[in-house]
């Protein structure tokens, strides 16, 4: 009856790629953009998104998936990535990373096939410590720039 008040499904097209992410980003218009950087450089829009799953583990998905996509913040893989990237490096999947910073007053999205150097893997302490500064009251604000604000404009 209410038919039409559904939203029509994308087609799926492309590799399957498991994108790694941190929680933080989840829901957010940077998620969003990582997803039109993939379509974009990968050719894909077939991604597994673990924010689509809550808060549910969802690393036994990344054996099914072609391609493996870690997202590092400011340089640093947060724990969860840091063991899912583990897990890919086991499986012997293709791995790319994107790295999110901020330059200046932008954000500049960093795409790369493999795993840079200078990228620094967190342990679960530190990825704490690091949630922690961007949900601090000095960087309310930088978070809102940063990864957008989570509310819906209707």
């Amino acid at each position: 009856m209410f038919g039409f008040l559904k939203r029509k499904k994308k087609e799926k097209f492309g590799p399957l790629i498991y994108l790694s992410e941190p929680t933080i980003i989840y829901h957010t218009q940077t998620e969003k953009v990582i997803l039109e950087i993939l379509e974009e450089k990968l050719g894909s829009n077939n991604v597994i998104l673990p924010s689509n799953y809550g808060l549910k583990g969802t690393s036994h998905m990344i054996k099914d998936a072609e391609l493996f996509v870690a997202v590092a913040i400011i340089g640093k893989f947060t724990s969860l990535v840091v063991n899912e990237i583990n897990i890919a490096q086991e499986l012997g999947k293709k791995i790319y990373t994107l790295n999110i910073a901020r330059k200046g007053d932008e954000v500049e999205y960093i795409f790369t096939e493999g795993i840079p150097e200078d990228i620094e893997w967190l342990t679960p302490e530190e990825t704490n410590q690091l949630y922690e500064d961007f949900r601090g009251e000095e960087f309310s604000g930088f978070m809102k720039f940063f990864f957008g604000d989570r509310r819906r404009e209707w």
